[in-house]
């Protein structure tokens, strides 16, 4: 699954395109009438010409000024998942906010097409596992679903379900942002009593980063020794690297054929906004991020079930390929996959910077230790804390832009604690020096306990994890 490097600003729906191109036509014309500068006429031209190359992007036509597009289809999302310059951009491989708060989720549920978790889903998750909600869904961390409700049904009509979630192995570090998709996973798994399936996308990476296939896919099984020691059932888990497993399995294969042929080459243009300079591997990537949605891809597990419905775990950003994995599901015979989305974790110098694996400072990483932890936290965690001591008492700090506050309402597991936290920060009593201690104190244990429990994970541990094999599972 992608991770995020650094993308183009998309420019909006066909319909915003549209409008845009005719407004830069009308500069262009009006710098002409009145004999502009030649520089400032072919910048004005470039970015017409740019505009027109998104629209055809994004519906697949060429501009024209008495035509209009028509709304777009597949599964109720824009094609690239764009906005105006000040509002939030995300895709598979970009986010881009400019508020200190991060993305404003309620629109991109409304851009995305996704449906809100409310209180109501929650509330029935938990009665049908009879089991305490997780903190990320009590919290609004994983925020937005589709067709949860369908899952719900057939759990409790004894009809069977699986999950699926991956990680695009893009460097041996992981970060403790990379853990929220699977802590909640190993919960999910747990209370639901079901298979999972993890998808290494080594084979990704390669084709969208400086990577060797040799490197791409040692990453895959280092980042799987952090995956494993999550603490997922070995006997209800299947982690794969796809370099390794498609070229094993034609049943995978064989699917992820079946939706090449059902996507057109407009359509991942739409959706990902691809250009005729991409490689054609990238090209056809999207189909085997969405070959593990369908059961059959894993005849060891499943035989040749093709019934079985898939629920998939993941940051908002990888949405565009399950949109389109949904829009063919019916067209090849397979039931839709549901999604589970999670919003994204901050980074350390604020929730609208980036995470970066080769910026050390921007997150808190797994091999830290408790010394790095304490002085990363100390020195580089935004503040939403006031510039003098007296001033912060007086009017008190700001919850909603503290990346340590942010932290923990991911780790703090103790909600009670966390609204204390919350009213003495809000109100002035805690110190921003206070509230970053409660943060390295929650820290410090969690990355400790990870890094024994992934200690104890070996090469024999990982290669049962990634050996094709039954699972067990009570449905029949």
């Amino acid at each position: 699954m992608a991770d995020m490097p650094n993308g183009e600003q998309g420019y909006g729906s066909p319909l915003e395109l549209f409008h845009s191109i005719a407004a830069q036509g009308e500069l262009v014309r009006g710098l002409k009438a009145r004999n502009a500068a030649k520089d400032e006429i072919d910048s004005a031209v470039k970015m017409l010409l740019s505009l027109k190359t998104s629209y055809k992007a994004a519906t697949g036509e060429d501009y024209k000024g008495d035509h209009p597009p028509e709304d777009p289809a597949p599964e109720s999302g824009e094609g690239l998942d764009a906005t105006g310059a000040d509002e939030d951009f995300v895709d598979p491989w970009t986010v881009q906010t400019s508020s200190a708060k991060g993305i404003d989720y309620d629109k991109l549920i409304v851009r995305f097409g996704s449906s809100k978790i409310d209180k109501e889903l929650v509330n029935r998750i938990e009665r049908a596992t009879g089991q305490r909600p997780h903190r990320f869904l009590r919290r609004g961390i994983f925020f937005s679903h589709r067709d949860m409700h369908q899952i719900l049904d057939a759990y409790e009509n004894k009809k069977p379900f699986y999950l699926y979630t991956g990680r695009g192995p893009s460097s041996e570090a992981m970060h403790v942002g990379h853990l929220i998709p699977f802590i909640f996973t190993k919960w999910l798994q747990d209370v639901f009593n079901v298979p999972l399936v993890i998808q290494m996308t080594d084979d990704e990476k390669y084709l969208w980063k400086d990577l060797t296939l040799d490197q791409a896919y040692g990453y895959a099984v280092e980042n799987a020794k952090d995956i494993i020691a999550c603490g997922f059932d070995i006997n209800k888990t299947f982690i794969f690297s796809d370099l390794d497993y498609m070229g094993m399995s034609p049943g995978f294969y064989k699917n992820v054929v079946k939706i090449q042929k059902h996507v057109t080459f407009n359509q991942v243009k739409g959706i990902f906004g691809f250009t005729d300079s991409d490689c054609i591997g990238k090209i056809s990537f999207p189909a085997i991020q969405a070959a593990p949605s369908f059961s059959n891809s894993f005849p060891q597990i499943f035989r040749d079930r093709t019934d079985v419905q898939c629920l998939i775990p993941c940051a908002i950003d990888q949405d565009p390929y399950f949109r389109m994995t949904r829009d063919v599901a019916p067209r090849i015979g397979y039931p839709k996959p549901a999604l589970l989305h999670s919003t994204f974790f901050p980074a350390l110098q604020g929730a609208q910077t980036k995470m970066s694996a080769s910026d050390p400072n921007s997150s808190i990483f797994l091999t830290d230790t408790a010394k790095q932890i304490k002085t990363k936290v100390n020195k580089h965690a935004f503040s939403g804390g006031r510039d003098t001591i007296e001033e912060h008492r007086q009017l008190g700090g700001n919850c909603d832009v503290d990346v340590s506050f942010m932290y923990l309402t991911f780790f703090l597991e103790d909600d009670d604690r966390l609204e204390q936290i919350r009213k003495d920060y809000t109100s002035g009593a805690m110190l921003t020096g206070e509230l970053k201690k409660e943060l390295i104190e929650v820290l410090q244990p969690l990355i400790a306990e990870h890094q024994a429990r992934r200690k104890e994970v070996t090469d024999e541990i990982v290669k049962e994890f990634m050996t094709p094999r039954k699972l067990s599972y009570d449905f029949q």
